[in-house]
């Protein structure tokens, strides 16, 4: 077992923004404290903040490759705020494969890269020299293809995944069965936020039918301003996302009810605040009628940063145990999308239990 996790991230936009961050702002945390705002423990069993390591980072933008990754983060469009000083860290960002990973409407904001002039590295080449533990898939929802071309680069160089978006990777049986074959860990698929919109509805639709109240419909609307929205405006980059997002609040009730989730508009100025308009009407004693309406602002990306940091810290736990396939309890409390959708107070333990030992995966 390394003391270090070695990680690289395959996509530097704000998320990965907020988690070199956090790394930097954590660093020091008192390996004793019990709480520590949005991570789940300072010391996640063995392992501390600290020893995650960023040690290669994939782009596909020309304003962040060939930068060490302390700069490619405060590079446009990312508009995370800044809430650390990060030093150099002797990463080089490296060019990665395009493929549907950026979108024809995102090219220009994306500032991508031109195929004819600039090579895409060999991904699976470079996890191996930097002896990479865990890979996070932080790429723009609706990269399909990229992100199995990411993963099929995990599975050749035995390395774990953390996939952070809704392409469906954990929670298919096909590339479930690779992972478990191989016995690499994964986790996914598509990151929860520490409290942003899909928890928080998770937890309201859950609490109405533990009370005893029957929904007649839902929605969930989300506007932001930075460029997650933007891919998102085209509504066959979402797909997934929908999906992901549905099942992830639809699975806490056993009846069907009308339901619509998902982004709803992309508002430039708002830059990395996510606002989330939340809807339930139902009936309660009686058949009286019953209405919540709830609105959330967030910061959108530093909400999922600490979550990963978690993912990363269990992957990292798997491999030391030789455990291989999708980790279901920590996929179940961490992504919306997991293998197994479970109740997030279940899940927790599922964690915990983890992290003891107590179960495999």
């Amino acid at each position: 077992m390394t003391k270090k996790i070695r990680v690289a991230i395959a996509g530097l936009g704000n998320c990965a923004s907020a988690l070199i961050q956090g790394l930097e702002y954590y660093k020091n945390a008192d390996p004793e404290s019990d709480y520590i705002p949005g991570i789940m423990h300072v010391k996640f069993g063995d392992y501390h903040i600290s020893d995650v390591e960023i040690v290669a980072a994939f782009e596909v933008s020309t304003l962040k490759i060939g930068k060490d990754i302390s700069e490619a983060i405060w590079e446009e469009p990312n508009c995370c705020n800044k809430f650390s000083d990060v030093p150099n860290k002797n990463v080089e960002v490296l060019p990665g494969p395009i493929e549907d990973g950026v979108a024809p409407h995102m090219k220009e904001s994306f500032h991508c890269y031109d195929e004819s002039v600039v090579q895409a590295v060999d991904v699976a080449d470079v996890l191996r020299k930097t002896n990479t533990d865990v890979l996070i898939n932080f790429l723009p929802v609706g990269s399909e293809t990229a992100t199995r071309r990411y993963a099929q680069a995990c599975l050749d160089a035995g390395v774990a995944l953390a996939n952070g978006i809704p392409a469906f990777i954990a929670s298919d049986p096909e590339w479930a069965q690779k992972f478990t074959d191989k016995k690499i860990p994964v986790a996914g698929d598509d990151i929860k936020s520490q409290l942003g919109a899909t928890i928080l509805h998770r937890m309201l639709v859950g609490l109405a039918h533990d009370r005893g109240i029957k929904l007649d419909e839902t929605f969930q609307l989300n506007i932001g301003g930075n460029t997650d929205f933007e891919n998102m405006k085209k509504e066959y980059r979402l797909t997934t996302k929908r999906v992901s997002k549905t099942q992830a609040v639809t699975s806490m009730i056993p009846y069907e009810v009308p339901t619509r989730i998902g982004p709803s508009d992309y508002v430039p100025f708002l830059e990395d605040e996510k606002i989330c308009y939340l809807w339930l009407k139902g009936k309660n004693f009686g058949e009286q009628p019953l209405t919540v309406q709830l609105k959330l602002s967030v910061q959108d990306s530093p909400n999922s940063a600490g979550v990963m940091i978690d993912v990363v810290r269990a992957l990292k736990i798997a491999k030391d145990r030789g455990i291989g396939g999708p980790l279901i309890g920590v996929s179940s409390y961490f992504f919306k999308h997991p293998p197994k959708q479970v109740p997030d107070s279940e899940a927790f333990q599922l964690v915990e239990k983890f992290i003891k030992g107590e179960i495999t995966n």
